[in-house]
């Protein structure tokens, strides 16, 4: 079936158009929760700066006042990283809706390394963010690196967990980075860990495509798959991270997204579209397939063929072109999954991509196909803990 982010709300049908629409019909809730997202496979930041690029598209959409605080962990001055610029694209489309502030020195270290200038500017940050939480200013917070911090010992875990248990009721929190201890764990409502998978090439496609670098994947293929939050939000931050990357460079970065099983109305992914092309007219296309239901295995429809395979001649041209930097395929792993689009023509695009240009998939999928082993980044995203179980309400501009 369709993601689980894609949910039916009879009582709001529209019964027209190709596509379903989400809970925007539903009681949403209002407190805001904890979202702790760690592991060793890559997204983390990625999934982060993609809420936040929703939370401001949906507050632009409905008027709202929305303000995002970056406080970004063990990321001094003087090293670059791989989301500095998708901030940069944020904060020159959303001016005065950001914050950020870095804390630590520019290089890596270990706990013996740990020095009394490490311990001072985790202090520092950690005051800095817990003015924003008692100043109720801020919708969302993002606590880039935190867990490092806290597995290093440069932070008291039982303050920080004391001090999160008391934040605003409608404010959001997320913690990032690897090593998340016990305690904030059990705290969290939202616990996605993104796993690394390492690549295990078949050897009938080694021998194929010998004059392919292929042993370590092709590069700018990222895919990003699992039960857990964070793929398409990933997705979204990858989207950002190329425009910025342009804006760095003076160059135009052009951006394709195409959501499969997406047809409908009320995704929160829209507003953020909506006000990504409105800051940066003509970087960002966008095209949603699908019909309005949930596509169920085994009662897949004609019409969902048709919608499959127009986004995918879609996706192969763009791909082959060079036009776009960054593609991104969101909610092709299902697609393929439910036999809606074969698997080769695939694998035979991608093998053939221009290697300027970034290829990022998503989705669940319950067996994986043969292009997961051309990809050079494949993170899952492995759902510990979330809040929906609980029977809270999701949240728009958050969860979807």
């Amino acid at each position: 079936m369709a993601p689980a982010s894609s949910t039916q709300t009879p009582q709001r049908g529209t019964g027209r158009g190709i596509g379903i629409r989400t809970a925007a019909g539903s009681d949403e809730r209002v407190h805001g929760q904890l979202h702790v997202y760690d592991g060793d496979g890559k997204g983390k930041s990625q999934a982060a700066l993609g809420v936040v690029l929703r939370t401001i598209g949906l507050g632009i959409c409905e008027r709202r006042q929305t303000r995002v605080l970056l406080l970004r962990f063990l990321k001094g001055p003087g090293r670059s990283y791989d989301e500095d610029a998708a901030i940069e694209a944020l904060q020159q489309g959303f001016p005065h809706l950001i914050d950020q502030v870095r804390t630590g020195r520019g290089d890596y270290f270990n706990a013996e390394e740990v020095t009394r200038f490490d311990r001072q500017e985790a202090q520092r940050g950690w005051d800095i963010a817990k003015g924003a939480l008692a100043s109720n200013l801020y919708s969302v917070v993002v606590l880039d690196e935190l867990n490092p911090v806290l597995d290093l010992g440069l932070l008291d875990v039982d303050e920080v967990v004391r001090v999160l248990a008391t934040k605003p009721a409608g404010m959001e929190i997320i913690c990032t980075g690897r090593g998340a201890p016990r305690e904030l764990i059990q705290l969290a409502d939202l616990h996605s860990e993104m796993r690394a998978h390492r690549r295990q090439l078949p050897g009938d496609l080694e021998e194929a495509e010998g004059a392919i670098p292929l042993s370590r994947g092709l590069d700018g293929i990222e895919i990003y798959t699992g039960e857990g939050k964070g793929k398409s939000t990933s997705a979204l931050g990858k989207a950002l991270q190329a425009i910025g990357r342009g804006i760095s460079q003076d160059k135009s970065h052009r951006v394709l997204i195409l959501q499969w099983l997406k047809g409908g109305n009320g995704y929160t992914e829209d507003a953020a579209i909506a006000a990504l092309r409105e800051s940066y007219p003509h970087l960002v296309d966008h095209l949603r397939s699908g019909r309005d239901a949930i596509v169920w295995r085994g009662q897949q429809q004609p019409i969902d063929y048709v919608e499959a395979e127009r986004a995918w001649e879609i996706a192969r041209a763009a791909i082959a072109s060079g036009l776009y930097k960054t593609v991104i395929l969101d909610e092709l792993n299902p697609t393929v999954d439910l036999e809606l689009l074969p698997v080769e023509p695939i694998v035979q695009t991608l093998l053939r991509k221009p290697a300027e240009t970034e290829v990022i998939i998503t989705g669940r999928c319950k067996s994986r196909p043969a292009y997961f082993d051309l990809a050079s980044v494949h993170s899952e995203m492995v759902c510990h803990k979330h809040y929906a179980e609980r029977g809270v309400d999701l949240k728009r501009g958050v969860d979807y």
